[in-house]
């Protein structure tokens, strides 16, 4: 599950405070939505900590914090189900400037998502996603990149939405996308039928999206247009130039630590390798409501998960492969990060290729 990614020394981090979102990106959306609705923006701001002028001006920037308030006043005011699918149809490829760009552009989905986790501060700044292959399965995977806690699901389901619309907009077709949820099955599943299919599995300890992996390479519409490489290469160049911080602080530090998950770093050389002292990194890492261990613990759950699911890795070599000396320790371990023992994963696991 690695592709040996360094930490540079030199990285701007984002996090949950860092505002660096423009109003006139995610929030306008967000804000356009509601007002489609005639609902007066002057609802939606309570604890937001932004103001109308300021919105109008375009000029502000915004924290991830302060659009997950947004979001949460959004769905507070209109309080329908469908209110994160909605807004998900809407969210990509976005009207983010150049990474947008380049997203329109994509000649495939492997392109697409490629750019979508390169330049995920400007495309995706609440979830970022990672691209796994096996077995011919591809695995988008999402990531919490701020601390979302109890906004998780409605961002979830939000940009699960997005990928669908996205891509069958620019693929020109559906693709047979399955879904597993970090979550208990809720009561009413109409809207995520509506929006997302039919294809549906809760209680899986991973949020993630599944499709047979030929589908990654099959050109789309836009590779066909005349002078659609030079456009998505001249796209991509300024993308790239795109200023502002460049990864989330989670998201490096999953990547940090699924690099070297068989003999993870203590807390004082992961601090050291973001360049902060360890009781920054810490106040770092609490400021997104989480700790060093609850990270390392998310890592080595969804390794675990990945080998029992594609590897059919017994207990025995899970243990080996998170550098546990005894099956009995990694056992407990792994209950406490997941709430169920090994034994009680298989109904619990994502689903099989055959699914797909």
């Amino acid at each position: 599950m690695s592709d040996s990614r360094a930490v540079p020394s030199a990285q701007v981090w984002y996090g949950s405070g860092t505002p660096f979102v423009p109003a006139l990106h995610q929030p306008a959306l967000v804000l356009a939505h509601a007002q489609d609705l005639e609902i007066p923006v002057a609802r939606l701001l309570p604890d937001c900590g932004l103001s109308q002028a300021e919105l109008a001006g375009g000029a502000a920037e915004t924290t991830p914090r302060q659009l997950l308030q947004l979001l949460a006043n959004v769905q507070g005011v209109i309080g329908n189900p469908e209110t994160p699918f909605a807004i998900g149809r809407q969210w990509l490829p976005g009207h983010y400037g150049a990474a947008s760009l380049a997203l329109r552009n994509a000649g495939s989905l492997r392109q697409a998502l490629a750019l979508l986790q390169r330049h995920a501060p400007v495309l995706s700044p609440l979830l970022a996603p990672r691209l796994v292959e096996e077995g011919g399965l591809a695995v988008l995977l999402w990531l919490d990149a701020v601390g979302l806690h109890a906004q998780r699901p409605f961002v979830v389901d939000m940009q699960m939405a997005a990928i669908v619309s996205m891509t069958q907009w620019l693929a020109g077709e559906n693709l047979p996308w399955s879904f597993s949820f970090n979550r208990s099955k809720p009561r009413q599943l109409e809207q995520h039928e509506a929006f997302l299919g039919s294809s549906l599995r809760f209680g899986c300890h991973v949020d993630a999206m599944f499709v047979p992996s030929e589908w990654l390479d099959r050109p789309w519409p836009a590779a066909r247009r005349p002078g659609a490489t030079a456009g998505q290469a001249a796209s991509e160049r300024a993308a790239a130039l795109a200023a502002g911080p460049e990864h989330s602080l989670l998201v490096a530090l999953y990547d940090l630590l699924m690099d070297t998950v068989k003999s993870p770093p203590s807390l004082e050389v992961a601090a050291e390798r973001f360049d902060l002292s360890p009781s920054s990194f810490k106040r770092r890492l609490a400021a997104e409501g989480t700790h060093f261990q609850s990270e390392l613990d998310r890592v080595r759950s969804h390794v675990a998960l990945y080998l029992y699911q594609f590897r059919g890795s017994g207990n025995d070599e899970v243990a080996r492969h998170l550098g546990f000396h005894d099956v009995p320790n990694f056992r407990r371990s792994f209950k406490r990060w997941t709430g169920i023992t090994p034994s009680g994963l298989r109904t619990a696991l994502w689903p099989p290729p055959a699914a797909c």
